[in-house]
């Protein structure tokens, strides 16, 4: 077969001397530093990034049990236990902050890889994966349909991604059992990131070799050594996993699975809390696959992969099915919802499309009707280049954590740069403060905005919103600690409704409840004066946002 793909492995073939070998390695050496380049613009906030805290403080108290060992979050079980293993150690040997900075690069670099190989295997050149990078980049940030994001702070899908991506090279090459080693890795790191991967590409397994096969192509074995080597290393993801839902009575399972999926995480997870705009920018990604798939002549290495993107629209359209349930079976659909149905077509699809839009600018093709295709992908180029250096310099110049951000947190909106940078500084001094002059077991009431407080100040915390552990039997004490900390006063959450309840009955019972004797006030929310005794800002300490306070004995 005549394709771009088989002409270049003719061509290296036929080049393959030791200068030649070692010139393509610094070629590409220097690819992948650029696109690690690409990423740091892209997404190199400060530490830490919005799920960063989260999982870095999972990973030091998974090495570390005395860490934060009172905080309900950091002290319950496990689902990542392969991140944990491997990325948390550098937990015991340097800051977070730190931990944070390697992870990116070994992240980044492990999708800088994988992305260059899948380049590979479409025939692309030498750097035409930075074009690629930008394209997917921006198709995952505004053609998603459920908040998914590859390129960003160290977590667990992070290397899950990578290695889907080293997979999804290999179908590419048809080395089908190869692919699912990759992909049972990715399951390792991330069950279902991996697990979707994996049905993805029996999808494209079925259609390209079993019902549309070339026939001048020898059978593939589906049931290879890959296969089970992968399903043993999809073990290290799964087992975790599973012990998750184990010591919990089938009514505690259920209504574990209706907080998280209709309260804590519905806008990853209930199609019908999606706004109306993100149905349409994915379906106009969709739209753009389908169309490749049946008049853009793929070459049979492009249709293996173009099939594991139309298996991630067909798990994504199950999902919309199942994001339906609801009104009927409530039950069961908190519990389908839980598997992130559209976390693989958010990622995938742009992949694929990217990849496809940079095949058509290197065609050498002069016809006509090529050269018109490739200033169309030309301009999409070049406006997803500017769309990507508005995404950068959005997400860099405030200069602070997006952790931190005040549209995250949802206060002051409005604020510029420097009232935010402000009131970060504020926040990391009260942290310090608690870390410097609280003992290590102490625990405590903070903001209900906040999500890093652990982070900074290496003590315990009651409960927050970002920080929802994932068993159930924890899961339903989050959200009674929850509810009793942060009662609702308005059916809309509002500043004023979002803060402790500055009660002496109440506080007393929190003392006796959680053992938490300190408050740490958000005084944009709350009044400064309050009736209790302030242990800080005192004695000249300066401290404009936050103030803490203790809470009183009787």
């Amino acid at each position: 077969m005549n394709t771009r793909l088989e002409r270049l492995n003719v061509e290296t073939s036929a080049s393959d001397t030791p200068g030649n070998h070692r010139r393509a390695v610094w070629i590409a050496v220097a690819e992948v530093a650029a696109l690690l380049g690409l990423f740091f613009v892209y997404a190199g906030d400060p530490p830490p990034a919005v799920n960063e805290a989260h999982y870095l403080v999972k990973a030091k108290n998974f090495w570390d049990p005395t860490f934060c060992s009172r905080d309900l979050f950091a002290a319950s079980g496990k689902a990542h236990t392969t991140f944990y293993w491997t990325f948390g150690a550098l937990t015991q040997v340097v800051s977070l902050g730190t931990t944070a900075w390697i992870g990116r690069l070994v992240g980044w670099l492990m999708l800088a890889i994988g992305l260059r190989r899948c380049c590979r295997s479409f025939g692309l050149p030498a750097f035409a994966s930075l074009g690629v990078a930008i394209l997917w980049l921006v198709g995952i940030e505004h053609g998603n349909l459920a908040g998914e994001w590859v390129v960003g702070g160290i977590e667990a899908k992070v290397p899950a991604y990578a290695l889907v991506l080293m997979g999804i090279a290999e179908v590419a090459r048809r080395n089908w059992s190869r692919g699912w080693i990759w992909f049972g890795a990715a399951s390792a790191f991330h069950v279902l990131t991996g697990g979707w991967a994996v049905i993805a590409a029996t999808v494209a397994f079925v259609v390209t070799e079993r019902w549309f096969k070339p026939s001048d192509q020898p059978p593939m074995r589906f049931f290879s050594v890959g296969l089970f080597v992968g399903g043993a290393l999809s073990l290290f993801g799964l087992l975790p996993a599973i012990s998750l839902t184990l010591g919990a009575t089938a009514a505690e399972s259920v209504e574990a699975a209706r907080i998280y999926s209709y309260m804590r995480i519905r806008h990853h997870l209930l199609p019908s809390d999606f706004p109306m705009h993100w149905f349409v920018r994915h379906g106009v990604l969709a739209v753009g696959l389908l169309t490749l798939a049946y008049v853009g002549r793929p070459t049979t290495a492009q249709r293996r992969v173009i099939w594991i993107g139309i298996g991630a629209l067909g798990i994504a359209g199950c999902g919309l099915i199942v994001g339906a349930l609801p009104a009927v079976m409530p039950d069961l659909a908190a519990k389908l919802l839980r598997y992130y149905w559209f976390r693989l077509s958010d990622a995938i699809v742009p992949l694929i499309l990217a990849l496809w839009l940079m095949q058509l600018l290197a065609s050498r093709q002069s016809l006509e009707p090529a050269a018109l295709t490739r200033g169309a992908a030309l301009l999409v180029l070049l406006v997803a280049t500017g769309m990507f250096l508005g995404s950068a310099w959005e997400r860099n110049r405030i200069g602070i954590p997006p952790s931190t951000s005040h549209r995250l947190l949802g206060v002051d909106l409005n604020a510029d740069a420097e009232r935010q940078q402000r009131s970060h500084s504020d926040w990391v001094a009260v942290c310090d403060w608690v870390r410097v002059a609280m003992p290590r077991d102490e625990i405590f009431l903070t903001p209900r905005h906040q999500q890093t407080f652990k982070w900074y100040s290496s003590r315990a915390e009651v409960a927050n919103w970002k920080d929802v552990p994932q068993d159930a039997k924890s899961l339903l004490q989050w959200r009674d600690r929850f509810d009793d900390i942060f009662p609702k006063r308005t059916g809309v959450i509002s500043l004023n409704s979002v803060r402790v309840p500055i009660s002496y009955a109440k506080l007393r019972a929190y003392r006796q409840r959680y053992g938490v004797r300190f408050m740490i006030v958000d005084n944009r929310v709350a009044t400064k004066r309050l009736p209790l005794v302030k242990i800080y800002p005192v004695n000249g300490q300066q401290n404009e946002t936050y103030s803490v306070y203790e809470l009183p004995y009787n």
